[in-house]
């Protein structure tokens, strides 16, 4: 059985801020919005070495969705930084009419997502910006799972005509996915090979993920681990292929059942090959003040959830 390390605990939102310096000094083109949180999104070292290129736009989260889009007809190519809660609910008609409907190539770029914003409690923690962000035509939609391959994303969707939203989280997390990785859109990257569940993940369950291989391993179960960094447009057939062996899918994800992974994994599978599948998310519910830890066991968004989820169904295969 393949496995990972993890070499160091680190956040996905500094994964953002190391690739937008990059992409600062490698294209003049690429310029950046901040609604009042450039420490909390991580875009201080851009902000000090590109300042013609930084507009601190205050707490005015449309405005600056509504500046982004202005600023693509010029060739620019704009990277709004704030939380994933102000980057979609908040402004969801902007980015509706504005950047998806005129297809502009700006890039919507959220940190502080999920339950592991923490603390702050249910009025930022958003559970359904997926969703949102999804259903909306040409738009498409990244949730990365550790700072490498968060880094790795944001230089690529510079290189992508067209409006992305790139989700990433607070805390830090395990790295372990390859720090000199390619960044392919719409490309699953299958993690482990098994052959009788399979376990798609996104973000920070992807982690957990691995975690809940080893000891479904251990107990004789040979699970196959995906990860799904893109969630639109969605790897169909890494899906496909995968169900054809084992035979049964579990979904994982920091975000509500309704709207997210689960709910795209299970459409392709309805259509192509229905197959039992269940859903390791949060379940049509607000989150509350906590610390990642506890939040993640309580709404049962961690391995021993997605372990359980396994187990139930292999016997729903059987």
């Amino acid at each position: 059985m393949k496995t990972y390390t993890n070499t160091g605990n680190k956040d996905t939102r500094s994964g953002f801020g190391a690739g937008l310096t990059e992409l600062g000094k490698t294209n003049e083109n690429v310029v950046a919005l901040c609604a009042d949180l450039i420490g909390s999104l991580k875009m201080d070292d851009f902000k000090a070495n590109h300042p013609e290129r930084f507009f601190q736009v205050g707490i005015a989260e449309a405005n600056m969705i509504g500046l982004a889009a202005g600023m693509t007809i010029g060739g620019k190519i704009p990277f709004t930084g704030t939380f994933a809660n102000f980057s979609t609910g908040r402004v969801y008609d902007q980015i509706r009419q504005s950047v998806a409907y005129s297809d502009k190539n700006v890039k919507i770029c959220a940190s502080h997502a999920g339950l592991t914003l923490g603390e702050d409690g249910a009025t930022h923690q958003i559970l359904e910006d997926i969703g949102l962000m999804k259903m909306l035509p040409g738009m498409t939609v990244i949730n990365t799972c550790d700072y490498n391959q968060t880094k790795a994303a944001t230089i690529a969707i510079a290189e992508h005509h067209g409006p992305v939203y790139l989700r990433f989280g607070r805390p830090k997390v395990a790295n372990f996915t390859p720090e000199d990785q390619t960044f392919e859109i719409g490309k699953a990257v299958q993690l482990t090979e098994g052959t009788d569940v399979t376990i798609v993940a996104t973000g920070h369950l992807v982690w957990e993920a691995l975690e809940a291989s080893k000891t479904l391993h251990d107990k004789g179960i040979s699970a196959e681990v995906i990860n799904i960094h893109t969630i639109k447009p969605l790897d169909d057939k890494a899906i496909l292929d995968s169900v054809a062996k084992t035979g049964c899918i579990v979904t994982a994800e920091e975000h509500n059942y309704l709207g997210g992974l689960g709910e795209s994994v299970a459409r392709v599978l309805a259509k192509h090959k229905p197959t039992p599948q269940e859903f390791v998310a949060t379940e049509d519910t607000f989150g509350e003040s906590g610390t990642p830890e506890q939040l993640m066991e309580k709404y049962g968004l961690n391995a021993n959830a997605i372990i359980k989820a396994a187990e139930t169904v292999l016997k729903r295969k059987n």
